[in-house]
């Protein structure tokens, strides 16, 4: 038996214990493993160095290197995301209407477990935590598949948070994780329909597309972030900056993070010079059109493929429009479908924008760093969905459930 069978095996057992848990002792065991990460945030932290000064080494990019690091903030902030879940309503048990038809039966659903997930992510250890936190608040068992570049941060967050289950008396099998991090597990894991019933994948394009094209299981896909910032011709010049710095800097290595910034070109001779100059303070690196590059020719001229690029990295691209219909036409045409915003004065093309663009966020006159399941009010999220069948946008508790067909009868038989 290898190990992604027994992992699967011992999966199903706990599924029916973790669905019959009582939402008061899932939201004890959440607001323990709060403390327990807290408490064991040393060790943790520790696991983190090694992973970061193995990522050093491999030459991980400045963008992956801040999604893997972890301090006392941070193990903080995931400790945060876990007693708000715990306060949430658990949707478990929730009858969505009850409807009598004329024979006199009552017809309602009921939501319920998806069952067991799993989720193969990479250099991402908060994941360990948000994942674990959702799926047990809605009684699903989740089986962990963790990248290399991880994977000591991972087994650490897992012992403590297993550990936490054990102590609450809790089958610690509701959390599982694969240890084994070659590219064959991976493989083996995509396959077991038997055992699994969704998959979902968190991390790069290459990632995401090698689950989709693999998996045997059914997948929710949570796709790249191409994200960009419109800035209309009616917009307020000075607050655009600080979004668009925002954006762009707060964080480098996010999938809400800002990649393209499109301009109406109205406006560039106002706009540009003191954003390039606050672009370049942050050490931003730039790329433009045609327009741009004459504008500034110290800037680089963007290829076809900056257009479409999700760079993780201290780089933007900026395209020049001549209208709202044009900005709308350019990102519905590179846009993965994550996070999009116009910066407008104008109440018409702000709602021709939130109409028109086809993703998952759309936002007029804010960032698009808020899309994110603890910003939502979610306490965390399992990711963000850019598909548009069973779940979209940042994945929340109720992303996380089905619904089955409760009928109730006096006797009805079938004529």
């Amino acid at each position: 038996m290898t190990e992604i069978e027994n992992l699967g095996q011992r999966a199903q057992k706990a599924k029916k214990h973790v669905a019959s848990l009582p939402t008061e002792t899932k939201n004890e065991a959440l607001k323990k493993a709060a403390c327990d990460l807290r408490e064991k945030a040393p060790m943790i932290i520790e696991a983190n160095k090694i992973d970061m000064e193995m990522g050093k080494e491999h030459g991980m990019n400045a963008g992956l290197l801040d999604r893997l690091y972890l301090d006392e903030g941070r193990i903080d902030q995931i400790a945060i995301g876990l007693e708000q879940i715990a306060k949430l309503d658990d949707p478990i048990g929730e009858v969505l209407g009850m409807k009598k038809r004329p024979n006199g039966l009552m017809i309602g659903q009921k939501r319920v477990p998806l069952g067991v997930v799993g989720i193969i992510y990479e250099a991402r250890p908060n994941v360990t935590a948000d994942a674990f936190g959702l799926c047990f608040k809605t009684g699903n068992v989740v089986i962990l598949k963790g990248g290399k570049d991880a994977i000591h941060s991972i087994q650490a967050i897992v012992r403590c948070l297993r550990q936490t289950l054990a102590d609450m008396e809790i089958d610690p099998d509701c959390l599982l994780l694969v240890e084994d991090t070659s590219r064959e597990t991976t493989i083996e894991l995509m396959k077991q329909d038997r055992y699994l019933d969704v998959l979902i994948p968190r991390g790069g394009a290459g990632l995401i597309r090698a689950v989709v094209e693999n998996s045997t299981v059914p997948v929710i896909e949570t796709g790249t972030g191409n994200c960009h910032i419109f800035v209309d011709e009616s917009a307020d010049l000075d607050q655009s900056i600080e979004i668009i710095l925002n954006a762009k800097t707060q964080r480098i290595g996010v999938c809400n993070a800002l990649e393209s910034l499109v301009v109406h070109e109205n406006i560039i001779d106002a706009l540009m010079p003191k954003l390039i100059e606050r672009l370049r303070e942050k050490e931003v690196e730039l790329v433009g059109d045609e327009i741009i590059v004459s504008f500034d020719p110290t800037i680089a001229c963007a290829t076809q493929e900056d257009w479409g690029k999700e760079y993780l990295a201290l780089k933007l691209s900026i395209k020049t429009v001549k209208s709202v219909d044009e900005a709308i036409e350019h990102i519905n045409h590179y846009n993965t479908g994550h996070s999009e915003s116009i910066l407008t004065n104008n109440y018409e093309h702000a709602q021709k924008f939130l109409n028109e663009i086809d993703a998952a966020c759309v936002y007029v006159n804010a960032s698009t760093r808020f899309t994110d399941g603890f910003e939502f009010g979610f306490g965390a999220e399992i990711g963000i969905s850019t598909q548009k069948l069973h779940a979209r946008g940042p994945m929340g508790l109720l992303a996380l459930t089905t619904t089955k067909f409760i009928i109730l009868g006096n006797g009805q038989v079938r004529p």
